[in-house]
């Protein structure tokens, strides 16, 4: 296990204390817009290590009792049949995944926001099969002008239009599958319908990043950037809290921007802005919970150049863009990095360039780098990881984990029966046979059981991986990333 930089039982304890001090602060009940990922921030684990991808969550179990959870979700992304790009799943099949996660852990969820709604067709389906599941499902319509016209906003013709989400508890927690989903408009909306109902409620916004006590150019802060490069995304120093305070903090463009829009719509509401500043809507303890600054700076620094390679992929198969490649190189600049920063970059190339083959090459947690070349049994990932365990587990290199006569069954059933060209073992199916030699080889089982110390280990590929590959890595816990290129010429990839 990597040394951890961030206390996440303290930032668990504070973040709670916050917000509880924000619901009293507005008289008892308070809209939380939630930001990012609620259970599996992954970005926050690999820049803050020590940072639990579910510690929102557990977070928000302090405040148990307090807490519903609304939904929001944008009907133009349901009708454009938008996808998660980390789960390759529809907005509207992870809004009932989010519903099923959050009542597992005990969290009440009380509905769903159907934001920007004008009667689109899918939107409607969508409603007919929460409602039919058991859901509450409550319309936003579009407003026209917006968010210009505070004026039509801020009235019957405006937020007076939505339909008001019925809710019971103290603290309303608004998320949404992704960005865009119209999570601050559900907030402000609701304040609108609560004031004109005689009900004392605020506003507040939880953001993970930018942190606004690290200065601008920290790399935790640049991180932040590099993973909403496809946003375009830019940290600023917020000037009006620097007005306000003499303080300076970091935000990011889009909230500083729309901070006199938001200003206007409180002061219309209410008569009066109970903030003077876009990080004095914010709840974040994330920066008093850094232990190690310097294990932070360079996960992140780390974090820049990984998703410089998930972006050159995706510019590889069509799916970014120049300006967002560029914007990444820019970072990495700024950051003093480059690719062979990330260790297993070189290590992997070397292989590469001596076999004349996709090569792999993993990074332990202790700095140790185990390489995998492609054979005739094996593909490059799948020996890596072989020999990663191997390493962990000291068993010799020139001892088989899995025997050539439990692999050629498979390659047989592979090619022959089940119409695969490939007769190498991708790293599901070399588990599989591992597992299998482990129930009568003792060496085998060995292996298996330091399966769990590949999580949080660093590999690359000199190639781009396969579906199969890279889904298997993910659940392993290796962050992973590959050479822009494929492994052969032909323009249609599995």
């Amino acid at each position: 296990m990597r040394k951890p930089g961030f206390d996440s039982q303290k930032y668990i304890r504070l973040q709670s204390e916050h917000i509880r001090e924000r619901i009293q602060q507005f008289g008892g009940k308070l809209y939380l817009e939630f930001g990012g990922k609620l259970f599996d921030d992954y970005h926050a684990s690999r820049v803050l290590p020590g940072f639990a991808p579910d510690n929102k969550i557990r977070m928000l179990l302090q405040l148990k009792d307090q807490a519903e959870i609304v939904i929001a979700i944008n009907a133009n992304d349901i009708e454009k049949n938008k996808r998660r790009g980390d789960l390759g799943i529809t907005y509207d099949t992870d809004v009932i995944r989010l519903v099923d996660v959050f009542r597992d852990f005990g969290l009440y969820v009380g509905s769903i926001a159907l934001t920007q709604y004008t009667g689109q067709p899918s939107a409607e389906l969508f409603e007919k099969r929460m409602t039919a599941l058991g859901l509450k499902v409550f319309r936003l319509y579009r407003i026209p002008n917006y968010p210009s016209d505070i004026q039509t906003i801020v009235s019957d013709e405006g937020y007076g239009k939505n339909d008001y989400i019925e809710t019971t508890r103290s603290l309303v927690v608004v998320t949404a599958p992704g960005p865009g989903s119209g999570k601050m408009a559900v907030c402000l909306s609701q304040l609108y319908h609560e004031h004109k109902r005689g009900i004392q409620a605020g506003y507040a916004k939880f953001e993970t990043f930018p942190i606004w006590n690290l200065p601008l150019k920290h790399p935790v802060n640049l991180a932040y950037e590099a993973a909403t490069a496809d946003l375009n995304d830019v940290n600023m120093i917020d000037p009006f809290h620097l007005e306000a305070y003499g303080e300076t903090t970091v935000n990011y463009n889009r909230d500083i921007e729309i901070f006199p829009v938001l200003k206007a719509i409180f002061e219309r509401i209410y008569g009066e802005c109970p903030y003077k500043s876009p990080t004095d809507m914010g709840v974040n303890m994330a920066g008093k919970s850094i232990i190690d600054d310097e294990i932070c700076r360079e996960a992140s620094r780390q974090e820049v150049i990984r998703r410089y390679y998930k972006t050159a992929c995706q510019l590889r198969q069509g799916l970014s863009s120049e300006q967002e490649i560029n914007k990444l190189k820019l970072l990495m600049r700024t950051l003093g990095v480059d690719t062979s920063t990330r260790k297993t970059v070189p290590a992997a190339l070397a292989v590469a360039e001596r076999t004349g083959e996709p090569a792999t090459a993993i990074e332990l947690t202790d700095g140790r780098i185990v390489t995998g070349k492609t054979s005739a049994l094996l593909g490059a990932s799948s020996a890596a990881l072989l020999n990663a365990l191997k390493l962990l587990a000291d068993i010799p290199d020139e001892l088989n984990l899995i025997s050539p006569t439990v692999i050629e069954p498979i390659q047989h059933l592979k090619v022959d029966h089940m119409g695969n060209r490939n007769p190498r073992l991708h790293t599901d199916e070399v588990l599989i046979a591992l597992a299998i030699s482990a129930a009568t080889d003792e060496v085998a089982a060995r292996a298996m059981d330091h399966l769990s110390e590949l999580k949080d280990c660093d590999a690359h590929s000199t190639v781009i991986l396969s579906q199969v590959d890279d889904g298997m890595f993910k659940k392993l816990g290796v962050n992973v990333t590959c050479e822009p290129t494929y492994q052969n010429s032909k323009l249609y990839h599995k």
